[in-house]
């Protein structure tokens, strides 16, 4: 089987790609089996139901996460297709653009469906393309939800995250403005980024803590710990750049194992993620349809117990 073959094949299921239908496919080398304990499906704070393979909505922006996308019209194809493949978790942030990425989301996909989860970020600032800076004032982190609800048009987000703990202001200080939000009914949970297990144990004396996004990807691991402790408090897992980001997961011994399981090494890396962690929920962002066609085959990417020892023993 061709890679465009197996692309071709997986995508034919539709929304039964994201959602578990029970066809799959597999390597010829690489019998079906089925995983004790893996499930499509994750529940975000035990009550909010999302498929594990997302869409990162940065990447829809203009260059430099900066602005608007050159060509709109395909921002907007994109989004509808995330929907369309059956995803029904979208991230995105307040400074993607900044602003933009919120504001296409509306535009696409508004009135959204049912059982959409659309979770966004707050608390960087973008002084300019390519910058990031912190903020986690209190006052500024409420208009920051009163803005983000406004470009989406919702009543109520249902996960919304700090970006970054701000070094300069207390984490207390910055979850304490999230949980009176919380408690006005405009965010149903809250998330955290790029923490550790320790932050998490601050953050979870101010409100309840339902996921973190970290970066991580099979090629690096730095925050396994906070993996860990994900797993064992089944918070969701949301790794930012699982992909590798701009530079990509260069890696001659990955891309080999990849094409003897006849996919592509971002596929490969995708199925790695859903297979490494019952928490784990990839979000992969894409300016392209075809690359999020390609994205989304991953889901069905089934390999034997060996063959997974065999993948992570390369990254390793």
């Amino acid at each position: 089987m061709t890679r465009r073959k197996f692309l071709d094949t997986t995508l034919a299921g539709g929304a039964t790609l994201i959602a578990g239908g029970s066809t799959m496919i597999f390597a010829a080398n690489s019998p079906a089996v089925t995983e004790p304990g893996t499930s499509s499906v994750f529940r975000l704070g035990g009550d909010l139901p999302v498929n594990r393979l997302g869409f990162g909505a940065m990447r829809i922006t203009g260059e430099g996460i900066w602005g608007w996308p050159a060509d709109r019209g395909n921002a907007l194809k994109v989004l509808r297709r995330v929907v369309e493949l059956g995803v029904n978790l979208i991230d995105t942030a307040d400074a993607y653009g900044p602003e933009t990425s919120e504001l296409l989301i509306a535009e696409a996909l508004h009135p959204y469906p049912k059982d959409l989860v659309i979770a966004t970020k707050g608390g960087l600032t973008r002084p300019g393309p390519g910058q990031w800076v912190p903020n986690g004032r209190p006052e500024y982190l409420t208009q920051c939800v009163e803005k983000s609800l406004k470009r989406l048009r919702l009543e109520r987000i249902d996960l919304y995250q700090l970006h970054r703990i701000d070094p300069k202001v207390p984490m207390e200080e910055s979850l304490g403005a999230l949980k009176k939000m919380q408690e006005a009914g405009k965010i149903r949970h809250v998330g955290l980024s790029e923490v550790s297990p320790e932050e998490i144990d601050r953050a979870h004396k101010v409100l309840p803590i339902v996921s973190v996004q970290n970066q991580y990807n099979i090629g690096n691991r730095r925050w396994e710990k906070t993996l860990t402790y994900c797993e064992k408090e089944r918070l969701g897992f949301m790794p930012w750049s699982p992909i590798g980001g701009n530079r990509g997961l260069n890696d001659n011994a990955l891309e080999a194992a990849a094409r003897d399981y006849h996919a592509s090494v971002v596929q490969l890396a995708l199925a790695w993620l859903l297979h490494r962690s019952p928490v784990m929920l990839p979000i992969p962002g894409t300016s392209s349809v075809t690359h999020l066609e390609e994205n989304m085959a991953a889901a069905k990417l089934k390999l034997t117990p060996e063959d997974w020892k065999r993948v992570d023993a390369l990254a390793s």
